[in-house]
């Protein structure tokens, strides 16, 4: 095999059970990849934040107290623990929303503490409403705008209920600013995800495509620089490909590839991902797993696979799995040839093999 170069389509599974992809927040793997994938590119943006609302309230210390600063610190500290458990949680977006939520509230809570200098800077609370749309849905941007008028409201009113009554604009416009940078914020970035979406995503099949497994091989290696956290391979392709397509058609072929496709949505975890280098080509990467782990993944895609393909249209897969070596760099070169080697081995009888990163030597030869 050679590693040549939307949205999930499927939402449940063959036996009608719900898809765990999919989640109230995210619409499949590939929105939660998304999530993951602007939350790291927010953080060093989100502690510049952190550090201007910290100046703003440390210039208005003299009127409303030093104590401002210690809610600030707490919504800091919630998004370092929500930080800590997004890469290993089966719903990272849950984590996320829920520090997202807390940090709005600790922020309203501070300026209800200020009394009257509330209702002037009540409009800082729109100010996280441009990240909702960089991470969740529409429902998730919506959920988030209407906690943010309530916070406002509940700010307002508790701190000088006699003064909004009596000019509502007080309590308008910061409540017309949090919707209006949420309505443009969306906007943008729903713009910036299809076009993202064209170049890292499988028309075909909905899967990550080779650019897309590109960039998560750079950042697994990087990231296993410094962890030294194993990551396993998985590498599977279509038995005689080409004569389905031949005896059947392309459309026909199409529609393997789908199921195919399917399959590994349905099976993997939600911090797993499935990706299309191109032809009947599927490569899976598996952080955190070593030889063992991502053998036993293999076992089941090949598994789940192949039961699907018999029910519908007769084709099988191949499966060769490797991993790297807890406390060793992981380098996907490496243990893709390895998996790759296993998926050789393996293909005459239809069957799973997996071999140890580096070696020449089957290790587990067994088909399922």
């Amino acid at each position: 095999m050679s590693l040549n170069g939307g949205h999930p389509a499927a939402v449940t599974s063959a036996d009608g059970r719900e898809n765990r992809a999919v989640s109230w927040l995210v619409g499949g793997t590939a929105d939660r990849e998304r999530l993951l994938d602007m939350d790291r590119r927010l953080r060093p943006v989100r502690l510049r934040t952190f550090v201007l609302l910290a100046l703003a309230l440390l210039v208005a210390a003299p009127w409303v107290g030093w104590w401002t600063f210690l809610p600030l610190t707490v919504a800091g500290l919630l998004f370092r623990l929500a930080e800590k458990r997004l890469e290993g949680a089966a719903h990272p977006e849950y984590w996320m929303l829920a520090a997202w939520v807390g940090a709005e509230a600790v922020i309203a809570a501070s300026l209800a503490l200020t009394g009257g200098a509330a209702l002037v800077m009540l409009s800082l609370l729109a100010v996280p409403v441009v990240t909702l749309s960089a991470r969740f849905s529409t429902r998730g941007v919506v959920a988030g705008v209407a906690v943010v008028v309530v916070l406002m409201l509940a700010v307002a009113f508790g701190a000088d209920a006699g003064a909004v009554t009596a000019n509502p604009p007080l309590l308008i416009a910061p409540v017309t600013v949090a919707i209006a940078v949420a309505i443009l914020s969306t906007a943008l970035m729903w713009s910036d995800v299809e076009h993202r979406g064209k170049a890292g995503i499988d028309p075909l099949t909905g899967l990550l495509n080779r650019a897309s497994l590109e960039s998560r091989v750079a950042e697994l290696e990087q990231q296993s620089q410094l962890t030294k956290e194993p990551v396993g391979v998985v590498a599977l392709d279509v038995n005689e490909f080409k004569k389905v397509n031949d005896r059947e058609g392309h459309l026909a072929g199409d529609c393997v590839l789908v199921e195919v496709a399917e399959v590994l949505r349905r099976e993997l975890r939600a911090f797993d991902a499935a990706y299309r280098p191109g032809g009947d080509e599927f490569v899976v990467l598996i952080p955190g797993a070593d030889l063992d782990g991502a053998r036993i993944v293999g076992v089941k895609l090949h598994s789940a696979v192949n039961a699907t393909l018999r029910r519908g249209s007769g084709a099988s897969v191949s499966c060769g799995a490797s991993g790297s070596a807890p406390g060793e760099p992981f380098t996907f070169e490496r243990v893709f040839a390895s998996a790759d080697r296993a998926l050789y081995r393996a293909k005459p009888a239809g069957g799973f093999a997996s071999e140890p990163s580096g070696s020449s030597q089957l290790y587990g030869g067994e088909s399922s």
